[in-house]
């Protein structure tokens, strides 16, 4: 089983980015799929999570950021708009088998996680 996070790169405040989970080995529609960030210093966060149609934020992301799902491709997909310099940090994404939508942003509760992609927003 492997997720193969992708996307990153540099960016202007204001900017957009779209970044892309895909997995091999198992078919991420039988999972829940969380997107997380680790800036320096800081302790990962939990983005946002997508699993049988529902999906979820982080307060700091709503409305600037969009989580959707590729069954097709495998792939899930994180569209980041409007970025900020404060949305600067690695992102991962990390596979989770019946997690109670309630634990979403609980890292210990994901099985499976891509190596990360540094997005920076800078000008």
């Amino acid at each position: 089983f492997q997720l193969q996070a992708s996307g990153g790169g540099l960016v202007q405040p204001g900017g957009s980015l779209r970044l892309s989970c895909e997995a091999s080995g198992f078919a991420l529609d039988d999972y829940g799929i969380g997107w997380f960030r680790q800036a320096p210093g800081k302790e990962r966060e939990g983005v946002s999570f997508i699993n049988v149609g529902r999906k979820f934020y982080a307060d700091f992301v709503k409305g600037r950021f969009t989580i959707s799902r590729d069954n097709a491709k495998n792939t899930v997909y994180l569209q980041m708009n409007s970025l900020k310099a404060e949305d600067t940090a690695v992102y991962y994404c990390a596979s989770a088998p019946r997690l109670p939508f309630s634990l979403w942003r609980a890292p210990p509760y994901y099985t499976y996680w891509g190596q990360g992609t540094l997005v920076t927003v800078s000008s």
